[in-house]
């Protein structure tokens, strides 16, 4: 199977040149890679805690976000009660491969709001448990 290169032949050339479509494909496949962290983000704004803590860790992971006036999404679903609370996280746990929770609580909350949701999530039995922190200055350690 030689390829002609239509020197002195009057024929067509035939051949599909891929280039192009491997170049569009890339391209799709890095801006799905960008955007995809953007759309699990809950639209509560919240402002998280200073502390000094370890890096965080890239795993598969149910975010509970709890704003400051107490009002607490999973993911993405706006939760109202304790036992909305659980029954989502134990949906959203269940299609998790490392079982871990990671809180974001709005430092301006009542933290008995907080303590509330964690006895919550605690029901949904998960591995591990976390609370989402900003890392501090060195000088404001």
């Amino acid at each position: 199977m030689s390829m002609k290169t239509g020197g002195g032949e009057d024929e067509p050339i035939t051949d599909i040149n891929v280039t192009p479509l491997v170049d569009v494909s890339l391209v799709l496949v890095i801006i799905l890679m960008v955007t995809a962290p953007i759309m699990v983000q809950s639209d509560l704004k919240v402002t998280i805690p200073k502390a000094v803590t370890d890096e965080a860790k890239n795993e598969d992971h149910v975010t509970v976000t709890i704003d400051k006036t107490g009002q607490t999404s999973i993911n993405e679903k706006k939760v109202k009660t304790p036992d909305e609370i659980e029954q989502w996280t134990v949906r959203k746990l269940d299609k998790s491969t490392d079982k871990v929770v990671i809180i974001k609580a709005d430092e301006g909350v009542d933290e008995g709001i907080v303590l509330d949701a964690l006895d919550s999530i605690k029901k949904a039995k998960p591995k591990k448990i976390y609370f989402a922190t900003q890392q501090k200055g060195k000088s404001e350690k």
